[in-house]
């Protein structure tokens, strides 16, 4: 009844929405991975009525090793979606997480580059909670430094980490006023007085890495510094501040439309039938760890049997479902 309903509700908004995502390299969604999968619950499903087969003629030892062989299938099957799931995390395709449109990706952006700026300001001021008083201690630490010993270490990592702050609360203050970032931050006091707002340039999200034919280096050489996109990238190739950023793909902030309805449902939908996945492996084990196990037990093992190749069935539909149409 659960799967009905789950099914029911995701086909209907799938058909009901224009635009639903599809594209797997933008919901990072694992064709390969799926199909394995259902390959191996295939099998899994065909070794339990081994099982119970060889049971019901006397041959338990057999019977064991195929309901072990079984619960490996199902060890396996969740650990290929656990690293299915590791994917979505890396690239934050969860529910409530997903920007979907343009906006939403700037603001995305503006947060995480905040955080990590919190991060790096806590770790170099523990014993100071708010970020106005770190960056006053920052420029106080950067004025002693520079006087005792400017070429220290510590004075380029605190002025990396000021230089950083700035790039951050320029573009924070860009994205708020939606102003492009080809006008000076020191100017935009100005444009709050333009009466119309149509002659301030807006600021625009630009392109992503992928749109651009080939290396990495070259994406960030043809970046447009005066989008978000562009900056963020140039903010990378910074010697400076690049490490403050390192590991960050830009591609978290895409704006997916009913991206987060689509994550949602993904995992309901997987994470449920994973939950049932669980409990057939529980079953598995009762009956392996059965001491004898004849044919008596026949009767048990067929229903968990049952109940097995209804977790086969649900992700039959579940994987076309999700991962194909």
């Amino acid at each position: 009844m659960f799967f009905t309903a789950f099914i029911g509700t995701y086909i209907v908004m799938r058909l009901g929405s224009p635009g639903w995502p599809t594209d797997v390299h933008i919901t990072h969604i694992n064709i390969a991975f799926g199909g394995v999968n259902t390959f191996v619950l295939i099998v899994s499903s065909y070794l339990v009525v081994f099982a119970h087969d060889a049971l019901m003629q006397g041959k338990s030892q057999l019977a064991k090793t195929a309901m072990t062989a079984t619960l490996l299938c199902g060890i396996l099957f969740l650990g290929i979606k656990a690293a299915e799931y590791y994917g979505k995390f890396q690239h934050d395709i969860l529910p409530g997480h997903i920007p979907e449109s343009n906006r939403q990706a700037m603001d995305k952006l503006v947060r995480d580059l905040q955080y990590k700026l919190d991060g790096r300001l806590a770790a170099m001021f523990p014993d100071t909670e708010k970020r106005e008083d770190q960056l006053q201690e920052l420029d106080t630490k950067i004025a002693d430094l520079q006087a005792k010993s400017p070429e220290s270490a510590e004075f380029k990592s605190a002025e990396a980490l000021k230089k950083f702050a700035t790039e951050v609360f320029n573009l924070r203050d860009h994205v708020r006023d939606e102003v492009s970032l080809s006008v000076p931050r020191a100017d935009m006091d100005k444009l709050r007085s333009e009466p119309d707002r149509g002659k301030i340039p807006r600021i625009e999200l630009g392109e992503f890495p992928e749109h651009h034919g080939g290396s990495a280096d070259e994406h960030h050489a043809e970046a447009d510094a005066t989008t978000v996109v562009g900056y963020f990238q140039h903010m990378q190739q910074d010697p400076e501040i690049g490490p403050f950023v390192a590991g960050y793909e830009i591609t978290r902030i895409r704006p997916i439309l009913y991206g987060n309805l689509f994550a949602s449902n993904y995992f309901l939908m997987t994470g449920f039938h994973a939950i049932h996945v669980i409990v057939g492996l529980i079953m598995f084990v009762i009956i392996i760890m059965k001491n004898p196990l004849t044919a008596a037990n026949g009767t048990l093992v067929e229903n968990i049997g049952l109940y097995w190749h209804f977790v086969d069935l649900v992700w039959i539909f579940l994987f076309p479902l999700i991962y194909i149409v």
